[in-house]
């Protein structure tokens, strides 16, 4: 992709002016709903004798929007037949799959009957639990689903974010403020939305991370032989109102999904160092929400607390189907920003986040910061810049695929540094043991120990504090301290790690797995001293992890070939998507020589490139000729 196109002159005139920016209730009404709870049926259902059939609750009360309303009536469960569906395992991001799959009767229904039946009852009788999403299509008639679920199973209190809104990071930081058990997150993350595409749900432990494979395992194992679905027979929320619902012993209360994360970012952050850098005459930035969940969040914390116009925010209404868009924020995906950032006067910084709201781009003007180096950057400069960090990290970790820029920080900051398998949870198992600050994956996603997730927002925060703390002492007229300036002084300090990664999405999923068997083959062959071209091996392998913490051990998460140079080629399928197989190549190599920083990624590592697809045969087993994305 050309990234010195020009932005359209009408960009930043679309930000907020379609009709949905007036009516926020339209935005997430895009498409005409199903019935609620048509996937289940109380045809013929008898009531559990488990569970108890009636019981009295309390009177009405008021009506207003932060209100309990009692409902009089009697809780009844109801025991509704089912059959299990092949093929719901669940994976390191819950079960995505197409959303006419989900809308199947009892489908989304056997899933989470099923997680309940995984867990254990402590974990969720009368317990607290919470509910949000991404907003995309078939959100709304699955959190009812849920939410009747719940109750059925015995569940004390559900909180869900006004209209099922929530943030994936926003989820996390819910759970544990509340001191919920867990929470559902309904979402495909950055994969695109609307009738014809990808729906996805998956479960948060007390911690606020996500569940553990032992408990995924157990309902993937659940959901074969799984008959009955516990019903509570109660009307559907009303998920515009905010305030709290009751059903004899079980509760639904509808909450601001802003207001619980934008106070922990407030602890996190100098807010108003950050608002000095954004009322600046001379400091333009935009951030482009995709028309994804961080559309609710922009408005309330960049623009009402930080004091940025309103011109600022890019795509700032969530729909539905995220405008047609694909809501992944990369190169290719966010042609808009990109275009953007590097046409004729385009601002000083830039970024985007995805449709769940926990991967980030950052973007210069003109410059594209790479994931890995953005989490070494931020790691690097955050005792000085944020204040949450003020006595120093306590440690820094990052995905296996992830380049090795974040390792030369550690080292020069002598902090404790991990390598884990691509997954949040491994990251989480580390800091709640309280030995992570800081990690990041090169798949987009940065965030720290303030809540269990990756987080968009938080990124973005985190680099706007490192511009204006490099510029707090610059005078109106002086030249400012750019994305590129802070890029280009950290690789001068640590070096370069030239880094690139190609995907190759909804291949034939058997090529792929052959392809993938193939290098399996090659590597238990290999031996250190082995010529690939010009590059001498140092190691291969099928990168397999013990978790420190709990010595669990992972195994098949991505083969390496290693070079005695330092250079890496890595090859993993991704279970990210909803069908096929994305094959992902990830290339590396150390430059320390500044002089060279200047070359373009795609330049430096061609060779390397060139190396990973022919070692691969990648074209012969996909009969794929180019990525998808180059990122």
């Amino acid at each position: 992709m050309a990234l010195n196109s020009r932005p359209t002159s009408s960009l930043l005139s679309r930000k907020l002016s379609n009709s949905a920016a007036n009516d926020p209730a339209k935005s997430l009404s895009f498409f005409n709903p199903v019935p609620l709870f048509s996937n289940i049926s109380f045809k013929n259902a008898s009531p559990s004798p488990l569970l108890p059939v009636s019981v009295k609750a309390s009177s009405p009360s008021s009506t207003s929007p932060s209100a309990t309303v009692a409902h009089s009536q009697q809780l009844k469960i109801k025991s509704v037949p089912t059959q299990p569906f092949e093929g719901q395992k669940t994976g390191t991001s819950g079960l995505r799959k197409k959303v006419k799959e989900f809308m199947q009767e009892n489908y989304l229904a056997n899933w989470i009957q099923a997680l309940f039946d995984s867990l254990p009852p402590e974990d969720y009788k009368n317990a607290v639990l919470v509910l949000g999403g991404d907003g995309r299509y078939f959100n709304k008639e699955a959190a009812q689903i849920i939410i009747k679920i719940a109750a059925g199973n015995g569940v004390g209190k559900i909180l869900v974010g006004k209209d099922g809104i929530l943030s994936t990071p926003a989820v996390s930081a819910v759970i544990r403020k509340r001191e919920a058990n867990g929470g559902f997150i309904m979402s495909a993350s950055h994969n695109p939305g609307g009738p014809e595409y990808d729906w996805g749900i998956k479960f948060n432990y007390s911690s606020g991370q996500p569940a553990p494979e032992s408990i995924t395992d157990k309902i993937y194992g659940n959901t074969l032989s799984i008959s009955e679905i516990k019903v509570a027979d109660i009307p559907d929320i009303n998920l515009s109102q905010l305030g709290a619902t009751n059903y004899g012993p079980f509760s639904v209360e509808v909450i601001d999904p802003v207001a619980d994360y934008l106070e922990l970012l407030e602890q996190v952050f100098d807010f108003s160092l950050v608002r000095s850098l954004i009322l600046r005459p001379d400091f333009r930035f935009t951030f482009d929400a995709m028309h994804a969940v961080t559309g609710a969040y922009a408005k309330p914390i960049f623009v009402d607390k930080l004091g940025a116009s309103i011109d600022y925010i890019l795509n700032g209404v969530p729909l539905e189907d995220f405008g047609h868009g694909h809501p992944d924020p990369n190169l290719t995906y966010a042609k808009e920003l990109v275009d953007l950032m590097y046409g004729e006067n385009g601002p000083d910084f830039g970024a985007a986040s995805d449709g769940d709201g926990d991967r980030n781009m950052i973007l210069g003007k003109g410059f594209f910061v790479t994931p890995s180096d953005s989490v070494a950057i931020i790691a690097a400069n955050a005792e000085k810049a944020i204040p949450y960090f003020k006595t120093g990290p306590k440690g820094l970790a990052r995905s296996m695929p992830t380049s090795g820029a974040l390792d030369r920080v550690a080292e020069k900051l002598n902090l404790p540094f991990y390598e884990v398998p691509t997954g949040w949870k491994f990251f989480g198992n580390l800091m709640d043991a309280g030995k992570l600050s800081i990690c990041g994956e090169e798949s987009f996603g940065t965030g720290s120990d303030h809540i269990r997730e990756k987080d968009g927002i938080w990124a973005v925060l985190a680099w706007l504090s490192i511009i204006a703390f490099r510029n707090k002492d610059k005078k109106p007229g002086e030249k400012l301290v750019s994305v590129s300036d802070v890029v280009y002084e950290h690789w001068a300090t640590y070096g370069r790690n030239f880094f690139s990664r190609y995907d190759y999405e909804e291949c034939e999923s058997n090529g792929a797995n052959k392809m993938i068997d193939y290098l399996r083959d090659l590597i238990s062959k290999g031996k250190t001293g082995d010529v690939y071209g010009d590059y001498t091996l140092q190691f291969a392998d099928d990168f397999t992890y013990t978790d420190p913490v709990d010595g669990s051990v992972v195994t098949k998460q991505g083969v390496r070939f290693v070079f005695t140079d330092g250079s890496r080629i890595i090859f993993r399928l991704s279970g990210t998507g909803s069908a096929g197989a994305t094959v992902r190549i990830y290339i590396e190599q150390f430059e320390p020589d500044s002089s060279k920083h200047d070359v373009d990624a795609q330049i430096a590592l061609k060779p390397l490139i060139d190396l990973a697809l022919s070692t691969s045969k990648l074209k012969e087993f996909t009969r794929r000729e180019q990525p998808t994305v180059i990122t």
